[in-house]
């Protein structure tokens, strides 16, 4: 195979390589304005310590912040005048990272467990799903009780009624009623919440 052939493939493998790091790279850019990021002809400018310096071009800003050796941030785009502050901006991104991780730890999703009886349930099974029950909501879950009826057993919603307020009583130190029962089709349905601590 002749050179020249060989040079092309391995500049294209290159380039290739390249422009996907490039595209990895422009999905983790941040949108906040900074440094000569920002071209607003005039800028309210707030100083390291929270002083306002007063309003002036964006590139006198920029001057400023480089004689304190930090960096210009643009606050408040939208304002009239856009706000700007000067800051190390590497230790805000920290802060603001820190706090989202902080945030995203804190946060619980509540999720909805279902217990399913049925309108013959004995009374040991229902203890038992009960119990189950209890578990869900202590770890702060909602609880979705469902009946189901078979057959000639929908001419007797009332026993599944019965059988679904024995169940809640059941609950009744644990959990809230969020939703009371309900039909849906062949089905229902009662949503338990936990209590508030």
């Amino acid at each position: 195979m002749h050179p020249f052939f060989i040079e092309k493939e391995l500049i294209l493998i290159v380039d290739n390589r390249f422009a996907a790091n490039n595209n990895k790279n422009k999905g983790n850019q941040n949108k906040d304005l900074v440094n000569e990021n920002i071209r607003f002809p005039e800028v309210l400018l707030i100083g390291p310590n929270g002083e306002q310096l007063g309003v002036m071009s964006s590139r006198e800003a920029q001057f400023k912040a480089n004689d304190y050796d930090l960096d210009l941030l643009c606050v408040a785009p939208n304002a009239k005048p856009p706000v700007c502050k000067i800051i190390n901006y590497s230790k805000y991104r920290f802060e603001q990272q820190k706090k989202a991780k902080e945030a995203k730890k804190n946060q619980h999703v509540v999720e909805v467990k279902e217990v399913q009886l049925t309108p013959q349930i004995g009374g040991h099974d229902m203890e038992t799903k009960a119990r189950a029950a209890t578990k869900f909501l202590e770890a702060g879950n909602k609880v979705k009780v469902g009946v189901r009826f078979r057959g000639r057993q929908m001419t007797h919603i009332e026993v599944g009624q019965e059988v679904m307020d024995k169940f809640i009583e059941l609950l009744s130190d644990y959990a809230n009623i969020e939703k009371p029962s309900a039909m849906e089709g062949r089905w229902m349905y009662a949503i338990l919440a936990p209590k508030k601590k």
